[in-house]
């Protein structure tokens, strides 16, 4: 290369670095609670999601003449915090415990939220 090319091309590479802004990233520490929230949020969506794809509980909505499906679309409409009440509600029986009492509560969960609006 020329000497001359090389001046021009350091003078062009000086000013470009001068007026072209420089992006600026911030790091931060993020809290472990940001992390599991969506984790925390499809475990409660799943958990829900299997228990409305239990046959006791499709019976349980036949009987009562529900369909299984809506109750299922229902959920998935459900907020957040409703789907982590429910689920809790879920937890909160014992393993092996009066599973029709926790049926009773997915479904008057489901019917409330649905006929709510």
């Amino acid at each position: 290369m020329n000497s001359a090319f090389k001046k021009l091309l350091c003078r062009f590479l000086a000013v470009a670095l001068i007026t072209l802004p420089f992006q600026t990233g911030q790091a931060s520490m993020i809290g472990t609670e940001q992390v599991t929230a969506a984790a925390t949020v499809q475990a409660d969506r799943n958990l829900v999601s299997s228990y409305l794809s239990r046959s006791q509980t499709v019976n349980e909505f036949q009987a009562l003449g529900l369909d299984a499906q809506d109750a299922r679309d229902r959920v998935a409409s459900m907020s957040d915090e409703e789907v982590r009440g429910l689920a809790g509600q879920i937890n909160a029986v014992p393993a092996g415990g009066d599973g029709l009492v926790v049926l009773i509560l997915v479904v008057f969960f489901i019917w409330y939220f649905a006929f709510r609006k």
